[in-house]
């Protein structure tokens, strides 16, 4: 029986991310842009990413959080949009202003129940759920405080389930003065969070694309 692994991506960044990993992942499994597997289906280990619908389409076990709605926009009408399920694409009104306090005491502690409900609903969808894979950034604050407080929840709702963060951290510590105290922060609030941690500094993307290039 496979276990499922759900994917989380929270904030702009995340998001942005995340987003990407599913393109790759569909490159490597054979699964088209409206979520159809080209091609025989004898390995069935890449379930643990998707769901497969009555309609054979190959829908991602995925939950992206905003608190604004233009990324979560940007998905929906992006070249894989089909594939997502739109009830798990979840956007505010208003963003965290790259403030922690915003994105963990205020507006993002207005919108942690809808979140828990998505998630919830994903886990319901499992039979056998495995962890969470959790893409978020560090520097902003939606990602910091929006994606520490699910961390703490999930810990807390979830907490013999494995629990994978790949926190984004961003390399310019002068675009956003407040970059380095987010990211003390998230460390603080998410630790005893017991979650593999894969810190991701923001040029090793650019460089890997570079070499695949």
């Amino acid at each position: 029986m496979v276990r499922e692994v759900l994917t989380l991506n929270v904030g702009q960044c995340g998001i942005q991310l995340g987003t990407a990993v599913w393109e790759q992942y569909c490159a490597e499994h054979n699964i088209d842009v409206t979520g159809k597997k080209q091609g025989k289906v004898d390995d069935k280990s890449f379930m643990c990413f998707y769901e497969e619908t009555g309609a054979g389409q190959y829908v991602p076990r995925n939950l992206c959080v905003d608190l604004e709605p233009n990324c979560i926009d940007d998905v929906k009408n992006s070249k894989y949009s089909k594939i997502f399920h739109p009830e798990f694409l979840l956007g505010g009104k208003e963003d965290a202003a790259n403030n922690f306090a915003r994105g963990h005491y205020t507006v993002g502690k207005e919108m942690i129940d809808k979140v828990n409900d998505r998630l919830r609903k994903l886990v319901d969808n499992c039979d056998n759920v495995q962890g969470f894979v959790i893409n978020h950034a560090v520097g902003g604050g939606t990602g910091s405080g929006l994606g520490a407080l699910m961390l703490e929840r999930i810990a807390v709702d979830y907490r013999k389930k494995s629990k994978v963060r790949t926190p984004f951290r961003s390399s310019d510590a002068y675009t956003i003065c407040a970059k380095s105290h987010h990211f003390v922060i998230v460390i603080f609030c998410t630790f005893k969070c017991k979650a593999l941690c894969v810190s991701i500094p923001s040029p090793l993307p650019l460089i890997i694309q570079r070499r695949i290039k």
